[in-house]
């Protein structure tokens, strides 16, 4: 027999049929100034260049990253298998290089330069924009390729130990 009251039953069947539920992703998350990076602790205030977060499912807050290179590495090398609701960057050609705030987009329809003489918190990064022709402007600039998300090379994407191992072939 059954000894759990009806309600506890209700809500567990209402979690569980929500698990199952996709949905709208949820909308960027604002990182406060003392917000640090989830993979190595650094401040994401403290450094220049765009910051990324990644939304599981079942969670309610994000993962927030320093730079876009490790967005893109734990996307496409996971070191756990978990469903991905939404991924953000910062358009750098809507905010501060030296000082992004704010200014998010939907990481997989953004456009990314690789190369360029901008750094990142981690040294070379992707610079992340909402059009190709914001990243190809400043390509022109500030030297580099640009790519969609689909096509950033393999080889930008290397993390193997630190600021002083990570690298970014040019």
């Amino acid at each position: 027999m059954n000894t759990w009251p009806r309600w506890v039953l209700g809500a567990l069947m209402a979690t569980l049929l929500g698990c199952t539920q996709h949905g709208a992703p949820p909308p960027p998350a604002s990182p406060q100034a003392s917000t640090v990076c989830d993979l190595d602790g650094m401040t994401l205030a403290d450094f220049p260049g765009p910051k990324a977060q990644i939304f599981y499912a079942h969670t309610a807050q994000p993962l927030f990253l320093c730079n876009t290179v490790e967005l893109v590495a734990l996307y496409r090398h996971p070191e756990q298998v978990r469903q991905v609701r939404a991924l953000y960057v910062q358009d750098m050609a809507a905010t501060s290089w030296d000082a992004p705030v704010g200014h998010w987009i939907d990481a997989r329809q953004a456009w990314y330069v690789q190369g360029s003489r901008k750094l990142g918190s981690m040294g070379p990064t992707l610079a992340s924009f909402s059009s190709a022709a914001a990243a190809s402007a400043f390509a022109r600039r500030e030297g580099g390729r640009v790519y969609d998300f689909a096509s950033i090379p393999e080889s930008s994407t290397i993390l193997d130990g630190g600021v002083l191992k990570d690298r970014m072939e040019k």
